[in-house]
């Protein structure tokens, strides 16, 4: 059952991609941002998959690097989505912690060939922080938005709930893996295709306009 979520979670990462195909010229550039990342993401999602059908048994050093990308990428798209300047400070500075500790964690902690527990709980911490803060601007904006048609609400909506179900399995990993391997993949997989469906009905928005 495992290895059928499986499948369908790494199949549910071209839904977004194909989402921004579609309705590209509608996107504002942080989405194009998020598209980016979704199109990288998947790849490294389908290039593990061939390598596991190759009999590849260790994908931790790519695991190591999409880590990586993805805190680039939300220091990116939340620096950008948010307004004001001390929210922008608060993304730069938590981020460049959050990298701080991936290389400490990597260097001394956790090598590319071990699962990088430390730094996915890192990764996931951040990516909550960003989330919960993003959705603060959105309810105290003062003017009024529609929120439900604001492609970033969605996408910020599918970030939170993926990092918030799974932090503390990826901080648990070890335990988790040897006692409960099935649960593991099991919510892993169904937050993940959630997460990408909520992910592609927000680059589906045709954004509302605000002043």
């Amino acid at each position: 059952m495992s290895l059928f979520y499986t499948y369908i979670s790494v199949v549910s990462g071209v839904l977004p991609v194909f989402a921004a195909l579609y309705n590209y010229r509608h996107l504002n550039n942080v989405l194009k941002i998020a598209a980016l990342y979704f199109l990288i993401s998947t790849m490294f999602d389908w290039g593990e998959e061939i390598a596991s059908n190759y009999h590849v048994t260790n994908n931790f050093p790519a695991i190591h690097a999409i880590i990586i990308i993805s805190l680039l990428f939300y220091t990116i798209i939340y620096y950008k989505a948010f307004s004001s300047l001390l929210l922008k400070r608060m993304v730069f500075i938590l981020s460049s912690l959050g990298f701080l500790v991936l290389i400490v964690s990597t260097i001394f902690f956790e090598g590319f060939m071990d699962y990088p527990s430390i730094s996915n709980t890192v990764l996931s911490m951040v990516a909550i922080v960003f989330s919960l803060v993003y959705f603060y601007q959105l309810l105290t904006r003062q003017e009024f938005v529609h929120i439900e048609k604001q492609g970033l609400f969605w996408i910020n909506a599918g970030v939170l709930l993926y990092f918030a179900t799974n932090v503390f399995l990826f901080m648990l990993f070890a335990q988790i893996l040897k006692d409960h391997k099935e649960d593991f993949y099991m919510i892993h997989t169904v937050t993940n295709i959630i997460a990408n469906i909520l992910f592609t009905v927000g680059l589906l928005c045709k954004p509302q306009k605000t002043p």
